[in-house]
């Protein structure tokens, strides 16, 4: 590699190691980061600002600007403070059955919408819930935030690698149903039953307050009900609008972003008010980590650690699929699932033509997906959903660690990814 490669890696093991320490703060990191790569010529500014494959991400970053502006318009109704009432009064106010109820809903809505839009919408009403019942906010957020990256892996717009997947290999959202629908259906049990374990010391019981809570009426929580109408209904226009986004040839952001500035528009709020609630912290972290992650894929560190893991397996199909499985989790947790499949798919649709094309090794298409995309609950930077939930509980003064998340989402990490192994062994090859 050249020497701008080497000082690529450096750079980002430098800024890896602030943020997990919390030496700096993880967003004076990023973006101090992201500028010593200009500095150093790592990446360019034509790069980092305006390339799709090596530079910030616009669609992410407008993305999540739009839903933000959403959920500030959407809190100031009440309906959080609605939903979290309902939810805690369904589960009796037991512990345990809300976050089975909090996983399961997540899991569902992360399979129909974006996983960001997902955390945006759940996150609030989370904290709102756990307030309600004296309950500790970070296990609950950790658990439905890997929930999320789960449940994602089920659809082709659950998660944006798997859009991307989808794109490079021709498969529709059918395709993604049969193939990782059911293995999502396990694992989303599977985290229910290792919640009951990892976050057992969460699992207070206040009767007080459950009993208090008992006697609340939901219906007083809602504030402004002539907003809250016309919220539902650009919420609605946008959610429809995300499911059918490939038939009406819109990308994501452009929806959401539309839906954000409608709202706004419509509500009669103030826009300088309603702008304050946006998590701008959380953009600048992520505009840092992509021009950061951009050097990397612009120097060819990435394509070589995806080359070199391809000529490992010389092209023997059952040891590529685990190569895939296993060997994109790293990477995904170390630089985000996003960049990282976008730097490595054209590799594995090499591999996937080489090898006989779709019909002899399309099934490593699958196992990459599902690496990538289990990948991202390692670590907090693993992926946008970690990020924008790490953004919400700081603003509400719940901070979550580098090493707090890990400490679970790796434990969560290693036993979806080994029993997606196991499945992709089985349906693939042990069955096929």
């Amino acid at each position: 590699m050249a020497w701008t490669s080497w000082a690529a890696v450096a750079v980002f093991a430098v800024v890896y190691v602030l943020i997990a320490t919390e030496l700096v703060h993880r967003v004076a990191a990023a973006l101090g980061g992201a500028v010593v790569m200009l500095l150093l010529g790592a990446t360019s500014p034509e790069h980092a600002f305006f390339s799709a494959d090596a530079g910030i991400d616009w669609n992410v970053l407008v993305l999540l600007l739009g839903m933000m502006l959403i959920v500030a318009v959407l809190q100031r109704t009440g309906v959080f403070e609605y939903i979290a009432i309902r939810a805690a009064q369904r589960a009796r106010g037991r512990p345990y059955r809300l976050m089975v109820l909090l996983i399961l809903a997540t899991g569902f809505l992360s399979a129909w919408l974006d996983n960001v839009t997902t955390v945006l919408l759940i996150a609030p009403v989370t904290i709102l819930v756990c307030r309600r019942l004296a309950l500790p906010v970070v296990p609950y957020l950790i658990a439905e935030v890997t929930a999320c990256n789960i449940g994602g892996a089920a659809t082709l717009i659950g998660d944006p690698p798997n859009i991307m997947i989808g794109s490079r290999a021709g498969l529709s959202f059918n395709d993604f149903l049969l193939h990782m629908a059911p293995i999502v259906i396990v694992l989303m049990g599977v985290l229910v039953l290792m919640a009951r374990i990892m976050f057992r010391k969460a699992f207070r019981y206040d009767p007080e307050k459950v009993d208090a809570l008992m006697d609340l009426r939901e219906r007083d929580a809602i504030k402004d009900v002539r907003l809250l109408i016309v919220s539902g209904v650009v919420v609605l226009l946008v959610m429809t609008a995300f499911v059918l986004h490939t038939v009406l040839h819109l990308e994501p952001s452009v929806v959401a972003i539309s839906g954000g500035l409608l709202l706004l528009a419509v509500s009669r709020l103030s826009a300088a008010e309603v702008v304050k609630d946006v998590e701008w912290e959380t953009l600048a972290f992520f505009a840092g980590l992509f021009v950061m992650v951009g050097a990397l894929v612009q120097t060819g560190v990435i394509g070589d650690l995806g080359e070199a893991a391809a000529r490992a397996t010389e092209g023997e199909l059952l040891g590529t699929s685990m190569a895939l499985t296993f060997g994109s989790v790293i990477p995904s947790a170390v630089i985000d699932n996003i960049p990282f499949v976008a730097s490595v798919s054209p590799i594995v649709s090499e591999i996937v033509s080489a090898a006989g094309g779709m019909e002899e090794a399309g099934m490593l298409w699958w196992a990459f997906a599902l690496g990538a995309d289990l990948g991202g609950n390692a670590t907090i930077i693993a992926s946008s959903a970690n990020v924008v939930v790490i953004g919400i509980a700081e603003r509400e003064g719940h901070h979550i660690s580098f090493w707090q998340f890990s400490r679970y989402g790796l434990i969560v990490t290693a036993v979806t990814v080994a029993i997606a192994g196991l499945y992709v062994w089985l349906r693939y090859f042990a069955l096929a």
